[in-house]
């Protein structure tokens, strides 16, 4: 069974000939379907739309949460062995489906991520890309060249341990490939906005920046955060505590003046800095084992044989 998610915010415009695509593209796949579209708090005439269209699952949410937070309700609700995703403002053409399908099948990856190789979007979309681009690059080794297209295709075993929040749907191919699933990329076509408005900000840059820093603790320090926190102090007191003797010896024996220099004051804050950060390393690791006495591992298994 397939399963495709579609969250829409204020998209009356697209909703009607999207609806009608999905449905001509389902006739093409082998199997059965369902088509949930969540609606994400719109005010536009968007609800009452989705509430007239026959063979869909409508999900609600009391306000706009946001794309990452109508993905993970959406996802939560399929029921589907393979999840579709793709945005709702026919941008991603739903005719690509089957092509991603496909491409699943052929190469057993466990997730295929659409790749917008020829954008139909502005220059400042493009150029925010292309910055996320380098930045999960180099925090998390990201091979995928467009984790942001909405546009994928997953094995529904993708997510029994996952949990979107923030602005983590751009990065779900890196959490995945963290956790151990095959991910593949193929390039999908991509098309303009013909109808509706963007909803495209800058607040949105800042946030997906700080949920990738967080992901980029979680993927090296989440099982032993003490490492982190607990070197880096121990630099910074290590250091304090240097420049401490070295003043010290400095007054000694050259009659170096302390009361008028900074720097006694930047050793005893160096020191405290550190102290600080080893404490909030061993808060962080406690949390941490609470975390995975619950049940959680961090690591997961793809398959156990016995031989007989």
């Amino acid at each position: 069974m397939y399963s495709i998610i579609v969250p829409v915010y204020n998209e009356a415009l697209n909703i009607p000939e999207l609806h009608q695509r999905l449905l001509d593209v389902t006739k093409k796949l082998s199997g059965n379907f369902e088509i949930i579209m969540v609606d994400d708090g719109s005010t536009d005439n968007t609800s009452k739309l989705l509430a007239e269209l026959p063979s869909i699952t409508v999900i609600t949410l009391r306000k706009n949460f946001g794309q990452t937070a109508a993905l993970d309700a959406g996802i939560k609700q399929a029921k589907g062995d393979v999840i579709v995703t793709l945005d709702g403002d026919l941008q991603n053409p739903p005719e690509e489906i089957p092509k991603l399908i496909n491409y699943m099948q052929e190469h057993k990856y466990d997730v295929v991520s659409g790749w917008r190789k020829n954008r139909q979007d502005g220059f400042g979309k493009k150029i925010s890309s292309y910055g996320a681009l380098v930045l999960r690059k180099i925090l998390l080794h990201d091979s995928i060249h467009d984790s942001g297209c909405t546009l994928k295709v997953y094995k529904k075993s993708c997510f029994e341990d996952v949990n979107l929040y923030g602005e983590s749907h751009r990065f779900i191919p890196a959490i995945l490939h963290l956790s151990g699933f095959s991910v593949g990329e193929i390039v999908v076509e991509h098309q303009a906005r013909r109808a509706g408005q963007s909803k495209y900000g800058s607040g949105r840059i800042i946030r997906a920046f700080i949920d990738l820093l967080g992901l980029w603790f979680w993927r090296n320090y989440s099982y032993r955060p003490l490492h982190l926190f607990g070197g880096l102090g121990l630099i910074l007191m290590s250091s304090g505590s240097i420049l401490l003797f070295l003043l010290a010896l400095a007054r000694l024996v050259w009659q170096y003046p302390l009361s008028t220099s900074i720097w006694p004051m930047i050793a005893v804050l160096s020191i405290l800095a550190g102290l600080q950060l080893f404490i909030t390393g061993l808060i962080a690791e406690v949390l941490a084992k609470s975390y995975y006495s619950e049940g959680r591992k961090p690591y997961t298994i793809k398959t156990i044989v016995t031989n007989g």
